[in-house]
C-alpha cells in the first residue's frame, strides 16, 4: 500500500500519534513510519492483514481489494469523497451505495436461494422447477428487525401461468416485548417435522422461555389455494384462504431426548375437500435422540378428531431414522435417512411433503380416501461450498382405496 494512501486512510479516521500501541502486525515494527496508521485502521476493522498475522504492505493491491477497505473505511465514518468516486464501479459491485448509506451497511442484507428440482410419480407425472428465493433482513434496532422473502417458481415440465409472478410471501417483524418474542406478519409456520403443516400465514407468534419454549400462534391462511396455477393444490389440501388456525406448542429436551407436544386446531368450513374436515383438531408428540455417533432415532404420534369425523380413523404415526447430513458449509458431507408414514387424512394439513404425501395419495378428500402410509428414503451431499444436491424416492399408499404411488424426487440447492 502506498504511504500517501495509509495516511490519508488515517487522517480520514482521526488518527493520533500513539493513539494504539498494540501492534497486529509481526512486520510493522515500532518505528515503522506507517506504524500509528496501520494500527488504527486495524483497530477500526478497515484492514484485517492476512491470516498468517502479517500486513502485507509492500505487496501490490488489486482494485476490489482497495475497494473493499474504501467501503470499511466509509461504514466507519471516513471522509474519503474522492477515494469513493475513483472506485465507484468496484463499490458498486460490491452492493456498496455510495451515498450516505454507508453508516448503515450492516442494517439490510440480502441473502438468496435458488432450487432446481425435478419430480416424476406414478400418480402425478412430471415435475420440474426452478425456484428462486430472496431473504431480506433488517434491523430495526437492538431489539427488532424485519425479514421479507420474494419467491418465483418457473415449472419445466407443464404449463405454468405464473413464470414471471414475484411473491412477496415473507413479510413480518420479530421482536422482543418483555421476555416474549413476538413474529408478526406474513410468516411461515412449520414445528418440528412439518409432517402436520409448512406452510404460510399472516400471522402472530408469541414464544417463551428457553430450555423448556411455550409457543402459540394465531393466523389465517395464506397460500394461493384459490389460484388457478395452483389448482392441483386447491384440490388437494385441508385448508383454505382465510381459514383460521391456533396452535399451542411447548418443546424442550430431557437429557439427550428432544422433545414436544403441539396442539392445532383449525377452523374452517372446508367446501372443496368436505364436510368431514370441518373443524379440524390435531393433537402431535415426538421425540427424537441419539442412537450412535451421527445416528438418531425420532417418532411421533398424531391423533386427529374433526366435527364430523365418522368412520374415519384418528390415530397415526411417523418414524425416522437419520445418518449424518450434508452441510452446506462443508464440502463432501453427507447425509442418508429413512422415514415411515402411517398417517390418516384427519392427522395432517398441508405438510412439508405436500407434492406427494397430500396430492397423489388423498385425492378426494372423502372418508373413502383416508390418508396415506409407506415409506421414504433419501441421501443429500455438499458438491461444493454451498451447492447442495438431494435424492429421495417415495413409496406411498392410500390407507382405504388401494391406490399406491412410487415417486423420485431430486434437486440442487444453491444458497448465496
Amino acid at each position: 500500500m502506498k504511504k500517501s494512501l495509509v495516511l490519508a486512510m488515517a487522517m480520514a479516521l482521526g488518527v493520533t500519534a500513539s493513539a494504539y500501541a498494540a501492534n497486529p502486525f509481526s512486520d510493522v515494527p515500532a518505528g515503522h513510519w506507517a506504524y500509528d496508521a496501520v494500527n488504527k485502521l486495524a483497530a477500526e476493522g478497515v484492514v484485517t492483514g492476512y491470516p498468517d498475522g502479517t500486513f502485507g504492505g509492500d505487496k501490490l493491491m488489486t482494485r476490489y481489494e482497495m475497494a473493499q477497505i474504501v467501503a470499511k473505511a466509509m461504514a466507519n465514518g471516513a471522509n474519503v469523497d474522492k477515494l469513493a468516486a475513483e472506485f465507484a464501479d468496484e463499490l458498486d459491485s460490491l452492493g456498496v451505495r455510495v451515498a450516505n448509506l454507508e453508516k448503515k451497511s450492516d442494517n439490510v442484507k440480502i441473502t438468496g436461494q435458488i432450487r432446481a428440482a425435478y419430480g416424476d410419480s406414478d400418480e402425478g407425472g412430471n415435475y420440474g422447477k426452478l425456484r428462486t428465493r430472496l431473504f431480506v433482513k433488517g434491523q430495526i434496532n437492538e431489539d427488532w428487525s424485519y425479514t421479507g422473502r420474494f419467491q418465483n417458481e418457473q415449472d419445466w415440465a407443464n404449463t405454468n401461468n405464473g413464470d414471471d409472478d414475484i411473491d412477496l410471501n415473507w413479510a413480518y417483524v420479530s421482536g422482543r416485548v418483555g421476555g416474549v418474542m413476538l413474529d408478526a406478519g406474513r410468516q411461515n409456520l412449520k414445528l418440528h417435522t412439518g409432517n402436520v403443516v409448512d406452510a404460510e400465514f399472516d400471522a402472530a407468534k408469541v414464544a417463551y422461555g428457553k430450555e423448556w419454549k411455550v409457543t402459540g400462534f394465531v393466523g389465517k391462511a395464506e397460500g394461493s389455494w384459490d389460484d388457478e396455477k395452483d389448482a392441483l393444490k386447491t384440490d388437494l389440501n385441508m385448508m383454505e384462504d382465510g381459514d383460521r388456525l391456533y396452535v399451542v406448542d411447548v418443546t424442550g429436551k430431557v437429557g439427550v431426548v428432544d422433545a414436544y407436544a403441539t396442539y392445532y386446531n383449525l377452523d374452517n368450513t372446508n367446501e372443496t375437500v368436505g364436510s368431514a374436515f370441518e373443524g379440524q383438531e390435531i393433537y402431535n408428540v415426538g421425540v427424537a435422540f441419539p442412537v450412535a455417533k451421527d445416528l438418531k432415532l425420532s417418532a411421533e404420534y398424531l391423533y386427529g378428531t374433526s366435527d364430523e369425523d365418522d368412520g374415519m380413523d384418528n390415530s397415526g404415526w411417523v418414524a425416522g431414522l437419520a445418518y449424518k447430513g450434508a452441510k452446506a458449509s462443508k464440502v463432501g458431507s453427507w447425509g442418508v435417512y429413512a422415514n415411515y408414514y402411517d398417517m390418516p387424512a384427519l392427522t395432517f394439513l398441508d405438510n412439508t411433503n405436500n407434492t406427494y404425501s397430500n396430492s397423489y395419495i388423498n385425492k378426494s378428500k372423502t372418508a373413502e380416501s383416508d390418508g396415506f402410509e409407506g415409506y421414504e428414503v433419501g441421501a443429500n451431499v455438499t458438491l461444493a461450498k454451498n451447492i447442495v444436491a438431494a435424492v429421495k424416492y417415495y413409496d406411498l399408499d392410500a390407507r382405504d382405496e388401494g391406490k399406491d404411488d412410487q415417486a423420485i424426487w431430486s434437486e440442487v440447492v444453491f444458497t448465496f
